[in-house]
């Protein structure tokens, strides 16, 4: 597991290569697609663009363990690299795009024992089905089609590809929150009386928000905004899932590892229903005796995560995050450690996650929450915190400087509601937003007209810009309501 910590930090192949790479791969790919459309499959021109295809898949693959094209609106992206669309390569990439929505296709996942003969049937396959029934119907025949085919080595992923924006993908997402959200209140009420949780419907939610990720990232964090004051502990666990899963992501873990992510993320507090309710809610200051209690969390996880392994298999590393998500980097939080140890890279993760969900969350000890660049900033700023800073890199990254349900003003005095990073990784100040107060002051109803601050007029000046941070209780906005 330290490999993906070590690929955060130093990535195994430089961006700039594997952009240059990445578009050498999407041009063999359109150049094999119109060769296969033009000619038979025994002719010249189509084996040696079969055998360029597959020979720039393999030059590409000495450097990356795997490959993944990913498709987001209209962007492409090569193992989380954005492909720059240019005029040189317009052509290739809307050829791909088209391809791929035909079929709903959100990624292709390239394996390094891929076969020359696995992209000849894949291509041939995609041309001789292109037009049948509808996307679904497509997709299935193709899966199946390739399965008959012995095609191991080139993996599909079916979902929306406009990276989350649509009704569809939204209805998708808030199916897997609050699925996620009734499978947490389970086994919060099944550890608070001492009956057993089937855990295969806990590994369901968790594979469930694992795959919304990959396919509508936009769209599940974008829930994170929902925060209910009356059902912290349920929706903090699933928040705090699907940031742990899109951090993972973001460092390349695979889809195994995410589950597994996913499953300790959601677990993470599962200690706190040993705690009294009237320690865990109590809105003053806790005294010593009751601090002690609140302490005791992390261990009670454990040991609760460990007597279930009697009834259903429960992977270790989540025993593990349960006992480590509060000991802080340089083991100075809680539970104290009696020898030196390394904390596992899943309770960084998880530590990173949990960290900012809490500060920016409405609690009855903390009736105001803190803005969520000041709490990403204090993350980043505050040895204290004992975080480890890579990850809080990553996170930054991941839901940009003013994260996703931040509220904004703007210099053309509108009020916002970030909803988005913006995509290009080096407009981070930029966000996409939804307009939730127009500049006359006058309401715009959820989910709000959603515009990029990167826009720019006909001048090359930016149409909107953020002056500041503010909160969303002033003018009366409820920022959930811009994400559901």
């Amino acid at each position: 597991m330290t490999s993906a910590l070590e690929m955060s930090a130093n990535p195994p192949g430089d961006d700039s290569q594997l952009r240059q790479g990445g578009r050498q791969l999407l041009l063999a790919l359109y150049t094999a697609l119109r060769s296969l459309k033009l000619y038979p499959v025994e002719n010249a021109t189509v084996q040696k663009a079969l055998t360029d295809l597959h020979t720039t898949t393999r030059s590409l693959l000495q450097t990356e363990i795997e490959l993944e094209i990913r498709l987001a609106g209209d962007f492409i992206f090569v193992n989380s690299t954005r492909l720059r669309l240019e005029l040189d390569n317009y052509a290739s990439f809307s050829h791909v795009l088209a391809t791929f929505r035909a079929f709903e296709i959100a990624a292709l996942r390239v394996r390094s024992n891929v076969e020359r003969r696995e992209w000849q049937i894949l291509l041939s396959l995609l041309l001789s089905l292109a037009g049948r029934g509808t996307a679904e119907e497509r997709m299935r025949e193709l899966q199946e089609r390739l399965e008959t085919g012995k095609v191991h080595n080139l993996e599909l992923e079916r979902g929306v590809l406009d990276g989350g924006s649509s009704e569809e993908a939204r209805q998708a997402s808030k199916q897997v929150y609050s699925q996620g959200v009734a499978v947490t209140k389970d086994v919060i009420a099944g550890v608070r009386l001492g009956r057993a949780t089937g855990l295969k419907r806990v590994k369901r939610a968790v594979q469930m928000v694992v795959d919304q990720v990959l396919n509508n990232e936009i769209s599940m964090v974008g829930l994170t905004t929902i925060r209910d004051y009356d059902e912290y502990t349920f929706t903090h666990s699933v928040n705090v899932c699907i940031f742990s899963v899109a951090l993972g992501k973001k460092l390349g873990l695979s889809k195994l590892q995410l589950c597994d992510l996913g499953m300790a993320a959601l677990l993470h507090d599962v200690g706190k229903a040993r705690v009294p309710s009237e320690v865990l809610n109590k809105a003053g200051k806790l005294d010593e005796k009751e601090w002690k209690i609140i302490q005791a969390h992390p261990w009670y996880g454990a040991l609760t995560l460990f007597s279930m392994r009697g009834y259903e298999e429960i992977p270790y590393r989540s025993i593990l995050v349960a006992h480590e998500h509060h000991m802080k980097t340089d083991l100075t939080g809680y539970p104290k450690v009696v020898r030196p140890r390394t904390l596992g890279i899943f309770s960084r993760i998880v530590a990173v996650a949990d960290g900012f969900d809490a500060a920016t969350t409405r609690r009855v000890y903390q009736t105001v929450p803190i803005e969520p660049d000041q709490v990403l900033r204090e993350m980043w700023e505050n040895p204290n915190r004992g975080l480890d800073r890579v990850l809080v890199k990553a996170l930054i990254n991941l839901i940009g400087v003013y994260p996703v349900g931040t509220c904004v003003i703007l210099d053309t005095f509108e009020v916002a509601v970030v909803s988005a990073p913006n995509p290009d990784g080096e407009q981070l100040k930029r966000p996409l937003v939804r307009i939730a107060v127009d500049a006359d002051g006058g309401p715009v109803p959820p989910p709000g007209t959603q515009v990029s601050l990167s826009e720019k007029d006909e001048s090359g000046a930016y149409r909107r810009s953020i002056v500041k941070v503010t909160n969303a209780g002033r003018y009366g906005i409820t920022v959930g309501d811009y994400f559901v």
